[in-house]
């Protein structure tokens, strides 16, 4: 019998959906594909988003259009197995509520997935904001403020999956259980809050899964959720499927 309880599956974009970092990507639209060193320089630790509003503006100033960026954002690979993770997904959209929140924009991320055909599976994308000047540029914002100390200034996933599970449980939503595919610190800091019920795919050897088990060596037990990490998504694929045959 099918059970009518959905897992809320949600996922990372850089370096976890496509195989590469979507801002780095960019640069490929630069003069000779590379950044000033100037512009370089005013890059600070936990003010990402800041810094790549500042490469739009530079890339625009350039001449560069805002076709040229979704040409690059188009082309960005898929991770390894990731086509058979979401042909997996799209069979079983019934089962999963999927969602997904990045650090990268929305314009780069939704060019993307429109490309491989995959938007649709998604029933929100959580990301900084984008929107495309009279100028011709395009221009980036902050996704939200927060208090995190450990998560850049512009976006703690924490609190948006917080946010998220407050918003469906007062729609009368609950979840099996939370799954979380990502690779990144950031992917890290709300699965900490997980608990026995929920899994986190971290990618292999990327910093969410070595803060896994830094976690895991300081204090045994401290990180609650199961672990399963992946070097090709078609291992988040296989797991799903032997979740669905149990429930």
């Amino acid at each position: 019998m099918a059970s009518n309880h959905k897992y809320l599956l949600i996922f990372d974009f850089d370096e976890t959906i496509v195989n590469e970092n979507s801002d780095d990507s960019v640069v490929q639209v630069a003069p000779e594909q590379e950044l000033p060193d100037w512009l370089k320089e005013t890059f600070q630790d936990g003010y990402y988003n800041q810094y790549m509003q500042r490469v739009l503006k530079y890339l625009g100033d350039q001449g560069v259009k805002v076709s040229d960026l979704k040409t690059v954002y188009e082309k960005i690979p898929l991770s390894p197995g990731m086509t058979t993770l979401f042909r997996f997904l799209t069979k079983n959209q019934d089962r999963f509520e999927i969602i997904l929140i990045s650090d990268a924009n929305m314009f780069g991320i939704e060019s993307n997935l429109k490309r491989y055909g995959y938007h649709s599976l998604f029933r929100r994308v959580i990301s900084n904001p984008t929107s495309v000047e009279k100028s011709g540029y395009l221009t980036l914002g902050p996704y939200h403020s927060h208090s995190c100390p450990q998560c850049p200034a512009n976006m703690c996933k924490r609190k948006i999956v917080s946010d998220y599970l407050n918003e469906r449980s007062q729609e009368g939503v609950k979840f099996e259980s939370l799954l979380y595919v990502g690779d990144g610190a950031n992917d890290f800091c709300p699965t900490v809050i997980f608990s026995s019920n929920d899994v986190a795919f971290p990618r292999k050897n990327y910093p969410m899964h070595k803060l896994m088990r830094k976690m895991e060596e300081k204090q045994k037990g401290s990180f609650k959720a199961k672990i399963v990490p992946w070097e090709s998504a078609d291992v988040v694929a296989q797991y799903l499927q032997a979740l669905l045959n149990k429930s």
